[in-house]
């Protein structure tokens, strides 16, 4: 550490020792809740006088809405300060495992503000908008050939969305053959989306385990197998960051059943450009634009979770439907003539078309040369952090790792420090923690995805943090670990009971503090 760091850290100690005056901390400031800063009758705009009161009848309110009133300097500064609060990827190294938290280049966010994409409205006549609607078919051309995959449904609002879109298919698919299977089997490592999407279509879920291996357990696969299964949904590679290696019998045995098989595709930025899930024997695979194709992740913003489908089940893909012909593309909106099977509609229009351009930008800068070399990297980068860290933390599973890499809490054995201290510690640090507990099957998981956006240099200054924090643990430092972090804007915070007693309302909040 330098001598200006140090001095900065000794500072940052002393204030977190003497809070200021005002509640403020140096540029940190603090902010009440927006209902909290309500003066009744303020206003940042300028609205007509309503009607009279006989011209709206029974439409005017009869109270209050509940809503503040705020200036628009207060609401601008509330949402500055609150982002300040925040860490996003563009601040630095984000390594969430089973999240993929890459960088999304700004040439994405420029194609997609461009007004012949930004500016359309998706009940334009067709004829207006035929640019939009190649746009859609060039990048269903794309994920059909980096899958091997015949159809591709585009609609899918992400990736839980497309999970229930293939499980329906699938469901749809067995109804056709009049057949009514009850069960699903699940990894006990895969995403916890998987089995609610199953139970949510109204299958029973089965857990399969796992091996010594970190991965399926074919043994125990092949002993559930019955003409009452309907699908397995595997996530490969899986949540440990291991590559299924047994793929092919897996699908082998589930398709000697009758059985389809589901592919979770949330890790696919690990296989892109080097194998094709089609030939793997894999029926349907939703694909989450926002982790292999660099279109914004989270925070309740416009998702994108296209799923591949195989010839057994494209005729059942939802709708709308882009189709070429010679007239131009047009939209397929009813269930009749090829899409007679179709499921019906999951979305009220034709997908998020924002995520779309920002997707295809994607591709179209890297190419297939392009795209084959970011898993590499992605792989490369997680195996950097698994050689260089596995002598001071304890990795779950012998190597290589994919795209992400799986440490667990042994080497925090007798040191008093858990997993979530260690996660706490590392924010102090300026680094946003890796995933922590999961997946289940680990106990204490400590699960890092660098992903294909990080730089030597960068993975360097993570791995040192890392590597300095694991000699403190094991050198009985555990009371600074439990005081962690002491630097942010707020202090640890009880998690059990914010889990257990929620607060939902502000005012509720307001009138237990009173």
């Amino acid at each position: 550490m330098s001598q200006w760091s140090q001095a900065l850290s000794g500072f940052a100690r002393d204030a977190a020792a003497e809070p200021a005056i005002g509640g403020n901390r140096g540029l940190q400031l603090e902010d009440p809740l927006l209902f909290e800063q309500d003066a009744p009758g303020r206003t940042g705009v300028d609205l007509p006088e309503p009607p009279a009161a006989d011209r709206l009848g029974a439409l005017r309110r009869q109270g209050p809405i509940g809503l503040p009133g705020l200036s628009e300097p207060q609401v601008v500064r509330h949402f500055m300060r609150a982002s300040q609060k925040n860490y996003g990827i563009d601040m630095g190294l984000y390594p969430l495992g089973s999240c993929t938290m890459k960088h999304n280049p700004r040439l994405n966010e420029k194609l997609a503000r461009l007004p012949g994409f930004a500016d359309i409205h998706p009940l334009q006549p067709e004829s207006t908008v035929q640019g939009a609607l190649e746009l859609i078919d060039a990048l269903a051309f794309w994920l059909k050939a980096l899958t091997g995959m015949p159809a591709v449904a585009m609609s899918p609002a992400a990736g839980a969305h497309g999970e229930l879109c293939g499980m329906m298919c699938i469901a749809a698919a067995l109804a056709a053959r009049g057949e009514r299977r009850q069960r699903v089997l699940v990894p006990e490592s895969a995403h916890g989306t998987n089995p609610a999407t199953a139970a949510t279509c109204g299958f029973a879920v089965e857990a399969i385990p796992a091996n010594e291996r970190g991965r399926i357990d074919l043994v125990a696969l092949k002993a559930k197998l019955a003409p009452d299964v309907a699908a397995i949904m595997l996530t490969n590679p899986n949540t440990c960051g291991l590559f299924e290696d047994e793929i092919l019998a897996i699908a082998e045995a589930v398709h000697a059943v009758g059985a389809y098989f589901y592919c979770d595709g949330a890790n696919f930025n690990a296989l892109v450009g080097r194998v094709r899930p089609g030939d793997l024997g894999i029926d349907c695979m939703h694909l989450n634009l926002h982790k292999t194709f660099s279109t914004p992740h989270g925070g309740g913003g416009p998702g994108s979770g296209p799923v591949v489908l195989a010839a057994s089940l494209a005729g059942f893909a939802p709708l709308p439907w882009v189709v070429h012909g010679p007239a131009g593309f047009r939209l397929i909106e009813q269930a009749e003539g090829p899409a007679a099977q179709a499921i019906g509609r999951m979305k009220g229009f034709h997908g998020q078309m924002g995520m779309f351009v920002r997707a295809l930008a994607y591709i179209m800068s890297h190419g297939a040369d392009g795209m084959r070399q970011l898993s590499g990297d992605a792989v490369l980068n997680a195996n950097y952090l698994l050689a260089r860290l596995g002598d001071v933390l304890t990795a779950s599973y012998p190597g290589p790792c994919m795209h992400e890499v799986l440490f667990d809490d042994r080497f925090l054995r007798d040191s008093g420090v858990t997993t979530l201290d260690f996660a706490k510690a590392l924010t102090d640090e300026g680094f946003h923690p890796m995933t922590m507990y999961f997946p289940l099957v680990v106990h204490g998981a400590l699960l890092m995805e660098p992903t294909e956006s990080e730089s030597k240099a960068s993975l360097d200054r993570f791995i040192a943090v890392v590597r300095a924090l694991a000699a403190r643990a094991k050198a009985g430092d555990a009371a600074d670990f439990h005081a962690a972090p002491r630097f942010t804007p707020r202090r640890r915070l009880d998690e059990t009971a914010a889990a257990r007693k929620p607060v939902l309302r502000w005012r509720k909040a307001a009138e237990a503090a009173e």
